[in-house]
């Protein structure tokens, strides 16, 4: 597997302590949730206030849950991850797609396919964010948008080397330079959705649109 990065970051900045393949890692199905309670409910707060209802969502680098409020009206979402076991336990998803994007950053979807796509507490994953920000561009209607929300949780063999050196503001200005290097996104921001109390994890979003203008 191929890791290099295009952008300003060199190679080595993606590299990972376990490089074997992300597959059999995952192929164990975890059904644990990987932030506490009230950051989940923080995520699913700020899905509620920006995902367009009734519209067709992308969750990429799924798992067995989504976040997304309770009965949150939607026309279909489409999971996206490595493990088929974990995404059919996501009662909020309508299909599921196994892609490995470590391995091949390209979407296995058309053109304008989505209305909004999100990642939760996954980016720490991706070896190729930039290709991958490139393509939710692609697969995202005019107007649609992309969160990426993240936290100070993760497996550490498996996070690239630049996030753990990287302290939680810091890695929010990475998140926006894969937005910045992947293509024109627009309204693209940093935000805090705070700690519900001293001891909870962090929540924190990247989130951009793409133009709805050709050309802007």
């Amino acid at each position: 597997m191929s890791t290099a990065q295009p952008g300003p970051h060199p190679e080595q900045f993606f590299r990972r302590q376990d490089e074997s393949a992300d597959p059999l890692f995952f192929v164990q199905p975890r059904l644990v949730v990987h932030i506490d309670d009230a950051a989940i409910a923080a995520a699913g707060d700020y899905f509620g206030e920006v995902l367009p209802r009734n519209g067709v969502l992308l969750d990429l680098m799924s798992s067995w849950r989504s976040h997304l409020p309770e009965g949150f009206p939607k026309r279909a979402m489409v999971g996206l991850g490595l493990n088929a076991v974990e995404m059919a336990e996501n009662p909020q998803l309508d299909s599921a797609v196994i892609h490995d994007l470590n391995a091949n950053p390209s979407l296995p979807f058309a053109d304008a396919s989505f209305d909004s796509a999100f990642v939760t507490v996954s980016v720490q994953y991706m070896v190729r964010p930039v290709e991958v920000f490139r393509e939710v561009l692609r697969v995202l209607r005019p107007g649609g948008s992309f969160h990426v929300i993240y936290s100070n949780r993760m497996f550490p063999t498996k996070a690239v080397a630049i996030w753990q050196m990287m302290d939680d503001q810091q890695r929010g200005e990475l998140v926006r330079s894969y937005f910045k290097d992947s293509g024109r996104w627009e309204d693209l921001g940093v935000a805090s959705r705070g700690r519900h109390g001293s001891s909870s994890d962090p929540v924190y979003v990247v989130s951009a649109r793409k133009p709805t203008t050709i050309g802007k």
